[in-house]
């Protein structure tokens, strides 16, 4: 379906409160929202807990609970949560340096491991897509790549030195075991193991010098194929990548460097916080300025290589910044959920008007 033949809106389904700090990041549950399955998230604060929120489908109006805090655990800041691919385990890592790893079983998150090594704050956390190795990047300049062990054990099997300032996020591709890594010294980073030596190399540096960013990269996100990525920054750009071999490669062949398709600019006017990639192509993006927008691939124009379209914005979505845009993983019900410093989380549907 061409979205943009259609006039759509992004309507406010419930905001969440509870938190008593800014809302850094969050995170759907891979598993659920399917086959009757009700629909978790999770997100994180400034408060230094960690929130579930499940959907009450026989709650209409409020259809969204507060089901576990989970607190006690970390002692400073909680900047960012990620699930495993089962769904079974949450992964947060804080300013207190440490990542913790919840289990979820029945009602019940329990921490099952802490992970230690980087000097200050962890910023970012990562599974891989068969959910063996996690990935965390810090204040540190680092990237750590941790080894998933039978009985919840968690081994580091290589520390990643290569960026020259914080490393704002880690992603791993939604397909292979190549890592990226945007920071704070204005380049995203790809990353990809040996497997003769188990060393990982920095295989591709993304900078100006081939059409990056000019200032710092917060975040990346892929398309439901792999084969396309786009990364947002404080010089209030996004930019998509693309990569027409990413999906073909296996381990041992030949890298395909990314390359440049386009810039998308002058619809924020202040820091891009968080960009994420719908399933069914929709981008959306969230920032300093409190707003959220959504980007469309343009089909009508292939002139000069692949375009992107607003599709539409968001004024005021939050009161304050936005930190993070996600959408579920279920395509069908086009659900994005946005975190903001105002300590608030907000679900949304992408709905067509009348």
């Amino acid at each position: 379906m061409d979205l943009l033949e259609k006039k759509m809106e992004l309507k406010e389904i419930q905001k969440l409160e509870g938190h008593t700090d800014r809302v850094w990041s969050l995170a759907w549950n891979p598993t659920t929202g399917v086959a009757g399955i009700p629909a978790m998230l999770a997100s994180c604060s400034g408060d230094k807990t960690v929130r579930i929120w499940q959907q009450n489908t026989s709650l209409p109006s409020n259809p969204w609970e507060c089901k576990a805090v989970l607190d006690e655990t970390h002692t400073r800041t909680v900047r960012s949560c990620a699930w495993s691919p089962s769904g079974k385990l949450l992964a947060t890592g804080s300013f207190d340096a440490t990542t913790a790893i919840w289990e979820h079983v029945g009602d019940d998150f329990e921490c099952v491991a802490t992970l230690e090594g980087h000097e200050n704050e962890v910023k970012s956390v990562s599974w891989n897509s068969s959910g063996s190795l996690l990935a965390t990047c810090s204040r540190d300049k680092s990237v750590w790549i941790w080894e998933v062990l039978p009985g919840n054990e968690f081994e580091c099997v290589s520390v990643l030195q290569g960026h020259t300032q914080d490393v704002k996020m880690v992603q791993w591709h939604p397909f292979m075991d190549v890592l990226f890594s945007c920071s704070y010294d204005n380049t995203i980073k790809v990353w990809a193991g040996d497997d003769d030596s188990d060393d990982w190399e920095c295989l591709q540096t993304l900078n100006e010098s081939n059409n990056g960013h000019s200032s710092t990269v917060w975040a990346l996100s892929f398309n439901s194929t792999g084969d396309k990525m786009v990364t947002c920054s404080d010089d209030l750009t996004l930019k998509v990548w693309g990569n027409d071999s990413a999906t073909k490669q296996t381990n041992g062949d030949e890298f395909s460097p990314w390359r440049h398709l386009c810039t998308l600019s002058g619809f924020h006017d202040r820091t891009i916080f968080s960009v994420h990639w719908s399933r069914e192509g929709v981008i959306a993006s969230g920032a300093a300025d409190d707003a959220i927008r959504l980007f469309v691939e343009n089909n009508d124009d292939l002139v000069e290589g692949p375009s992107y379209k607003l599709l539409l914005k968001k004024e005021k979505a939050h009161d304050m910044d936005v930190n993070s845009v996600q959408w579920s993983f279920k395509q069908e019900n086009r659900l994005l959920a946005s975190a903001s410093d105002d300590g608030t989380i907000k679900i949304w549907e992408l709905a067509s008007l009348p």
